[in-house]
């Protein structure tokens, strides 16, 4: 059993920061790629920044490359947020896929999935 557990969502005013972390295990061998996605209120789920398993080749959407940061290490994965926007205000999720890391975000490329962190931006 895998399990994905998202933490740091919270309110915050526009422009300021927040820190996701995305704490994986379970019975999983290896893993080769961890993606963030989030989904806003009517709006579908977008991958918005993706990492390999040994922290390499990072990648972002075009909606938060400069502002936000993904990061990996031996025991979780962060996801820095700065200079958030109201848009950003969404449920966050990470989502792993046992395959290497697409070009695309896609979300059904994902095989496992945490319970999302919600962060509000006014």
């Amino acid at each position: 059993h895998v399990q994905l557990v998202e933490s740091g969502g919270g309110s915050v005013q526009a422009g300021g920061s927040l820190r996701l972390s995305c704490l994986v295990s379970g019975n999983i061998r290896s893993w080769h790629c961890l993606t963030w996605f989030r989904q806003a209120p009517g709006k579908e789920r977008e991958g918005i920044a993706r990492i390999t398993a040994g922290g390499g080749s990072p990648a972002y959407a075009d909606s938060v490359k400069g502002r936000f940061t993904i990061s990996q290490d031996d025991v979780k994965n962060v996801l820095q947020m700065n200079n958030l926007k109201p848009e950003d205000a969404a449920m966050y999720y990470c989502a792993l896929r046992t395959g290497g890391c697409l070009p695309t975000m896609m979300m059904t490329d994902y095989n496992y999935w945490g319970q999302g962190t919600q962060v509000t931006v006014s």
